[in-house]
């Protein structure tokens, strides 16, 4: 992905989009992990957090890939990501977590709800200025997206390294 950026200054959807479904299902996840490494979780969590994800994911591919139109896949792409939103605050996994006495889960689990409402919404905001409010510079929604990955995925990456630091203490 870098070397086609470096030869060509543009950035493939394609690409953009191969990384995506490799890591937004793993970061969905990790909520069933985190929650299952203290207490037995149903499996319909799992598979709801990961088809939410990749619900989101196709329509946002198929709006950015002109696959559909542009507006009709935002919209679905954001049910996708308001079911991922309605499973971890209010339905079965947060209701697992709420039932937990582990406050290192609990403190994760919180971190991990904030990166999915506030830094996850850098997502669905580029794209609307991208495709539908007008247009933006590529290179600006670029630089948008890459920064967005880089705070949500490390960001992951972090809560779920220090909860098992603190619960291993």
């Amino acid at each position: 992905m870098r070397d086609v950026w470096v030869s060509t200054g543009t950035s493939p959807t394609e690409f953009r989009y191969i990384d995506w479904l490799l890591t937004v299902p793993l970061l969905m996840v990790e909520f069933y992990l985190v929650l299952s490494a203290v207490t037995k979780v149903p499996a319909g969590v799992f598979w709801r957090l990961l088809l939410g994800s990749i619900i989101m994911l196709v329509f946002g591919y198929m709006g950015e890939t002109g696959m559909m139109g542009v507006t009709m896949a935002f919209v679905l792409a954001m049910l996708g990501w308001g079911f991922i939103v309605w499973e971890i605050f209010k339905g079965e996994a947060s209701q697992i977590n709420a039932g937990l006495s582990n406050a290192n889960v609990q403190g994760a689990y919180k971190a991990m709800l904030i990166c999915v409402t506030l830094g996850w919404s850098i997502y669905p905001i580029g794209y609307f200025v991208g495709y539908m409010g007008g247009g933006a510079d590529p290179e600006l929604l670029n630089i948008v997206y890459n920064l967005a990955d880089f705070v949500n995925k490390i960001g992951f990456g972090v809560i779920i390294w220090a909860a098992a630091v603190a619960d291993s203490e």
